[in-house]
């Protein structure tokens, strides 16, 4: 049965559909579902609207002794079933305690921030495994939905992985992601696809960021963003502008934050290889190998492989702040604590349209090519690449590429190629510049026969190309506008 999700809550539509039907699952068994995400996307939000709307119990872990979590626990469910406080010697005896409550039909409990108990107390996965296999809740007809939630990444992405005690025994495994850019701009209320990216480049899908960290205080206009930059993210009272330090520093597998900024910082200037980033960080390329790896598992992280070369990869930073952060706030941070945040943006205007937007604007032209068929046909990957031109001797780089589905032994189907610009006004040469790589492409095996050139601009079209485009149907159009229709 799908519980009406509440008016207050933006989207997540189905993250609720989700979690609705597991609280709802009928089955005469104790089950387990697995929540998280990085911090500030609102899971919390999330998991407390539903279990009032099933009539469940929440329960928040701090940071804490394990005879302090207890007597916390036992405080917190004792207050909402109304018993009063309870007193539990030992995790064990708190499982099975809820575990009896949830008879006779589906009971939620939800515990969040989930690894602070696992660091007081290792064995407690393994203790819930036992009482989740347990012949007796069987029986009893246990109906516990136990909802784990957690913003380490790290930790929770392992407590199903390998032979982890709780391995297959989870009936939801969901991750709570930041928004969409298109959703992004309707939780920002922004209505000008330029105000839009922008914004969306600095402070990406995290709902938090709009609500709690700057207090609803968004752009008006664009003759506004850059006021509002001064005023929100460089400030120093307003608490985005420590955010991507702290989120560096909530990650519990990271202890020499020094390393880990450095491999970031690397990324944010656009060393993006394992190599480029091994050279900026002054340290042999196995060195980096593990502080690329936790940085991966934090969700900070993604390796992206090339299009066209599959022992060729490239590491993209996930979340916008921590870009714009290391790009333009790392090198000017006392400049910044001492309020001269609009010299420091005034002379980093380059910086943060090659560095920053630029990018960001490739990732969402790429998200967007994700969601539109081609030529009728739905897009099966999309990603970026590079093929060589042995004319030139030079590199191709190819940002958007679109792949099919292709047949089992048939050459990899590309539906389209596609070049993003954002402050750059496009006009022929970028199109013959995408006609040369599918050449190349076809050379190297690729089925581009009837790929489409897609070019993307923030900035524009020139006339020449608009003409081409309107006489070629291969050639395609995409401004900034048609990204947010």
């Amino acid at each position: 049965m799908m519980v009406a999700k509440p008016a207050y809550l933006f989207d997540r539509d189905r993250e609720w559909a989700a979690l609705s039907r597991f609280a709802n699952d009928p089955r005469p068994l104790a089950t387990l579902g697995i929540v998280s995400g990085r911090r500030r996307q609102g899971k919390t939000f999330l998991l407390s609207a539903l279990t009032e709307r099933v009539g469940g119990w929440y329960f928040a872990a701090t940071e804490a002794t394990k005879e302090e979590s207890l007597r916390l626990f036992g405080a917190a469910i004792g207050e909402q079933t109304g018993s009063g406080p309870l007193r539990f010697d030992d995790w064990e005896q708190a499982i099975r305690h809820v575990l009896q409550l949830a008879t006779g039909k589906p009971s939620t409990l939800v515990i969040d921030e989930f690894p602070y108990l696992i660091k007081s107390a290792p064995d407690l996965p393994s203790l819930l495994q036992r009482e989740l296999d347990a012949p007796a809740q069987a029986r009893h007809g246990g109906m516990l939905r136990l909802v784990l939630c957690g913003s380490a990444m790290s930790i929770m992405g392992r407590l199903l992985a390998g032979t982890a005690p709780l391995r297959g025994r989870a009936g939801l495994e969901l991750i709570v992601h930041p928004l969409s850019y298109r959703d992004a701009a309707g939780f920002w209320g922004i209505s000008d696809p330029k105000l839009a990216l922008l914004v969306n480049a600095v402070v990406g899908g995290t709902p938090a960021y709009r609500r709690q960290f700057v207090r609803d205080d968004a752009p008006a206009d664009l003759a506004d963003y850059d006021d509002w930059i001064c005023r929100t993210v460089l400030e120093p009272t307003t608490p985005l502008f420590r955010e991507a330090r702290y989120l560096l520093a909530e990650e519990p597998d990271i202890r020499d934050l020094g390393i880990y900024h450095s491999v970031l910082a690397a990324v944010a200037l656009g060393n993006r290889t394992s190599g480029g980033i091994a050279g900026y960080v002054g340290r042999k390329s196995p060195e980096i190998v593990h502080p690329i790896s936790v940085l991966e598992d934090a969700g900070l992280l993604r390796r992206e492989p090339d299009a066209f070369a599959a022992n060729r990869s490239q590491y993209r930073i996930i979340e916008p702040l921590v870009v714009f952060y290391h790009a333009i706030m790392r090198s000017t941070w006392t400049r910044l604590e001492l309020g001269h945040a609009r010299d420091v943006w005034k002379e980093s205007q380059q910086k943060f349209l090659s560095q920053v937007v630029g990018p960001h604007f490739e990732q969402v032209c790429r998200a967007y090519a994700t969601v539109t068929p081609i030529a009728g046909q739905s897009p099966a990957e999309v990603c970026a690449g590079s093929v060589h031109d042995p004319t030139t001797r030079q590199q191709i780089r190819v940002d958007v590429v679109v792949f099919g589905d292709s047949p089992p032994g048939r050459p990899r189907r590309v539906l389209a190629l596609g070049e993003a610009k954002w402050g750059k006004t496009m006009g022929l040469r970028h199109v013959e510049r995408l006609d040369r790589a599918k050449e190349l492409i076809e050379a190297k095996g690729f089925d581009a026969a009837d790929a489409r050139l897609m070019c993307f601009s923030g900035a524009g079209f020139d006339e020449e190309l608009r003409a081409r485009a309107t006489g070629d149907g291969r050639v395609l159009l995409v401004g900034s506008d048609h990204l947010y229709d």
